[in-house]
């Protein structure tokens, strides 16, 4: 594979996929989500490989969304993260988000759709798009309520607040939560239960809890890219000042 923005190992019939733009805080760009999509069709058709695990490079942030910058210069293709969304829940192996540190925005949504979410003490949990006028309305939104409930998942949506991991592990949004000096040996020690299994039997597990989840609202999701409020979140963002709602919005 041509990756770019991401790193892929293969180790111990487990598939390693890191996000590597600490200098970033691993945000995501077009080329780092293509390079996402790479590295997990190539775990799906590796018959090596057992189960997954992302995370981001260094020890600030698993992934910090997408690339504000990067969006201002020259835009990127949202569609292409619904495909990166769409093959992390249907690959027939179990993902692991081994989160290290901060996961927000576009990268919460990413550690949500993972089948177990690993996290350090010092990470932190959140959303943001409702501040720009943005939402991820298909799994971000409808699986994180199937997960912690509805109405927790409005309040984490609505309030954009961060959560710290202590608080993330009592709501169920993380299964395990060790001090960040022994996050990988907590992930390898996860990996280890899990091939104890069967694979076949896992594959079946993961389609059995997947198959009631609705998918991807594509036409919401468009119309939610291009509204007007989106056009006006993104640039009051950039021009760092407050946003001007359609008066639509302020009606509610």
């Amino acid at each position: 594979m041509d990756l770019t923005d991401v790193l892929y190992e293969k180790r111990d019939g487990v598939a390693w996929i890191t996000i590597n733009r600490p200098e970033r805080r691993n945000a995501f760009r077009s080329r780092t989500v293509r390079d996402l999509i790479a590295c997990f069709r190539e775990a799906a058709r590796d018959h090596d490989v057992g189960v997954a695990v992302l995370t981001g490079a260094g020890d600030k942030a698993f992934c910090s969304g997408g690339d504000q910058k990067e969006r201002a210069e020259a835009g990127y293709e949202e569609l292409e993260v619904t495909t990166l969304h769409t093959l992390i829940r249907n690959i027939p192996k179990p993902v692991i988000a081994m989160v290290n540190g901060f996961a927000i925005g576009g990268g919460h949504v990413l550690h949500v759709l993972c089948d177990l979410s690993i996290a350090a003490d010092t990470a932190v949990f959140g959303q943001v798009g409702p501040r720009v006028g943005s939402v991820d309305p298909g799994f971000g939104t409808a699986y994180l309520a199937r997960v912690v409930g509805e109405k927790k998942a409005r309040e984490i949506w609505y309030l954009c607040r961060q959560y710290p991991a202590a608080e993330a592990l009592a709501m169920g949004l993380v299964a395990r939560v060790v001090p960040h000096a022994g996050l990988d040996a907590a992930v390898a020690e996860t990996v280890g239960w899990i091939r104890e299994t069967g694979p076949e039997a896992r594959a079946a597990i993961k389609h059995t809890i997947n198959r009631h989840l609705p998918p991807i609202d594509l036409p919401m999701f468009t119309a939610s890219l291009a509204s007007e409020d989106v056009r006006e979140g993104f640039a009051a963002f950039v021009e760092k000042r407050p946003p001007r709602w359609s008066p639509r919005a302020r009606r509610g």
